[in-house]
């Protein structure tokens, strides 16, 4: 039997969705974060150089205006570190928040101390409960990968609605593609259409009232009418969660919630049970090839740490379980029933592929993420 290939500069393996080796081992997506590297000159003076001439244009088109910009927050490390570099460069932020009704304690607290420290205003749109549970009952039931969809798609949404209703065209957004890896392309798809169609099919409730999903239509209007920026200053950045986490103890009394995406209920039972136990998706492979990738860990100790089995906290599987009104037969149903991705169900996945030239001219002028571009406007036949 031939040994499983592993990439030689992080853990990814043969089995990674669309992964291709060049002739030196290394993977396609190690290969990626390497370009993106030199694209925006992470770490080195010229990156920081190209921030702060972002930085002085935010402050200029936001001169006359209560706030400058506008930064998604959720708890977590990145981008409560985000508001207070925000400060320091001068801006005047508004913290926005999408609260799927699935937050742990700490995290709502994290968000509270943070923003009362740090007097930036907070503007949150909290979902309707039924919705907030239809929709994940909706998404276990179609039995896919993408659980916690939903809320990604909301939070999007709610931040580009609230730069449109205060005026502001900057958004910034804490993402790390160094710290927080590169999630493999072909299993973690998904848009607005996804999102109806699924609930369409599944959900119980005839209408979403509160929840704001985002059409193809309203994804351009943002783009293309009201111009919105998309900025990611952490990716020109020499960046340390590690030290971010002391900074964040230090200045705001913020608290640490154990792991990546922890601090919401719905995201920690999708990575620590649901897709690990139905589809055998263990996203640890994320952060633990970024440590070997920037020299943090060894490869052999993030493949001893990725060996051992993801263990789900039994109260988290309960709560999930109660709050969608399942029962223990149900659940296991769901586990061990039929596997879907994407490709099942309607999406704008072909239509993103055709307009590719057009999001690419939208990437370069900052109008759409270049991580949607890489992600979402190539053909993934190899990745089913």
């Amino acid at each position: 039997m031939s040994e499983v290939q592993i990439c030689k500069t992080c853990i990814y393996d043969e089995h990674v969705p669309a992964i291709k080796f060049d002739a030196e081992g290394v993977c396609n997506y190690c290969r990626q974060v390497e370009q993106l590297k030199v694209d925006f000159s992470t770490g080195q003076p010229e990156g920081e150089q190209v921030l702060m001439s972002i930085i002085e244009q935010i402050k200029k088109d936001g001169k006359g205006k209560k706030y400058d910009c506008v930064i998604g927050v959720s708890g977590g490390t990145d981008s409560s570190y985000l508001l207070i570099k925000a400060l320091e460069w001068g801006l005047r932020p508004l913290a926005v928040h999408y609260d799927n009704t699935w937050n742990s304690a700490i995290a709502t607290e994290n968000i509270r101390k943070v923003t009362s420290a740090l007097k930036i205003d907070l503007y949150t749109h909290v979902l309707d409960n039924r919705e907030s549970e239809d929709l994940f009952r909706s998404f276990l039931f179609a039995g896919v990968p993408e659980f916690d969809a939903s809320t990604d798609i909301g939070f999007v949404q709610v931040i580009r609605s609230t730069a449109a209703k205060f005026g502001v065209k900057y958004i910034l957004e804490g993402h790390s593609f160094v710290a927080e890896g590169v999630s493999p392309m072909g299993k973690n798809y998904f848009d607005g259409k996804y999102i109806k169609d699924i609930h369409k099919k599944y959900g119980r409730l005839k209408k979403l009232r509160t929840y704001p999903n985002m059409t193809f239509f309203q994804f351009m209007k943002w783009a293309l009418v009201y111009r919105q920026k998309f900025i990611r200053p952490l990716w020109y950045l020499d960046y340390s969660k590690e030290q971010a986490r002391e900074l964040l103890i230090e200045r705001t009394g913020w608290q640490y919630y154990g792991g990546h995406h922890l601090e919401n209920r719905s995201a920690a039972f999708l990575h620590t049970y649901y897709n690990p136990v139905k589809f055998n998706i263990d996203n640890r492979n994320w952060t633990l090839s970024a440590d070997v990738r920037a020299g943090k860990m060894s490869q052999e100790d993030a493949l001893e740490i990725y060996r051992q089995p993801v263990i789900a906290d039994p109260e988290l599987i309960n709560y999930v379980r109660k709050r969608l009104n399942l029962t223990e037969q149900d659940l296991t149903d769901i586990v061990q029933g039929e596997k879907r991705t994407f490709r099942d169900f309607k999406t704008y996945k072909k239509r993103f592929e055709r307009l590719r030239p057009l999001f690419k001219i939208l990437v370069k002028a900052k109008l759409v993420p270049t991580s949607f571009y890489l992600k979402y406007c190539f053909p993934l036949d190899d990745a089913k």
